[in-house]
């Protein structure tokens, strides 16, 4: 990820704990639940690595590639179960949006970690398309965050359900980071 190193970084650190919030999440739940958290483990531990700084770790192109391939198979898993509705349209599109950052990461002429060349790089139109999709995902899922006056969460189920909604708000944040830093 291009940028001040502190903020790749702190990405990083941020998109770990993450994943391991979910890695753990999903340890307590089961069927489509425990699916939905396994992916957002992924994405959450997938964003830990892209993040990490040029300057501290520049990973071979195969690492990019097989990064490539996990998040494609991720999506197609995730389209699949698309039918049954939920959250796995959402995981599709982040799924997808690694493949493409992973492919542009490990171009040496395209701005990524192997080129270390501070320019643009990506598809313009896509990067504006998926930097809008996750601004406004960012913005629903923030203002579901915000108190509605009522009594407050139900009763708990699982390890704090309520952490759920705030962790997808850290994961599309840090989502639009990366696609900001192409």
């Amino acid at each position: 990820m291009h940028g001040p190193a502190l903020s790749g970084w702190l990405l990083a650190a941020l998109s770990a704990a993450t994943g391991a919030y979910c890695l753990a999440r999903m340890r307590s739940c089961s069927g489509g639940v425990r699916r939905a958290a396994g992916g957002e483990a992924l994405m959450g531990f997938g964003m830990a690595a892209m993040a990490v700084p040029a300057a501290a770790l520049d990973p071979p192109l195969w690492a990019w590639t097989a990064g490539a391939g996990v998040f494609g198979g991720a999506a197609l898993l995730s389209l699949a179960a698309a039918r049954h509705g939920g959250h796995h349209l959402h995981h599709a599109v982040g799924s997808l949006a690694m493949v493409y950052m992973a492919v542009l990461m490990a171009d040496p002429s395209g701005g990524g970690h192997s080129g270390h060349a501070p320019s643009p790089s990506g598809i313009p139109l896509l990067t504006g398309a998926l930097f809008a999709y996750y601004a406004v995902y960012v913005l629903r899922s923030g203002t579901r965050l915000a108190p509605s006056g009522g009594a407050g969460p139900g009763p708990a189920s699982g390890p704090t359900p309520e952490l759920v909604p705030a962790c997808r708000l850290v994961m599309g944040l840090g989502m639009l980071a990366m696609l900001l830093a192409l």
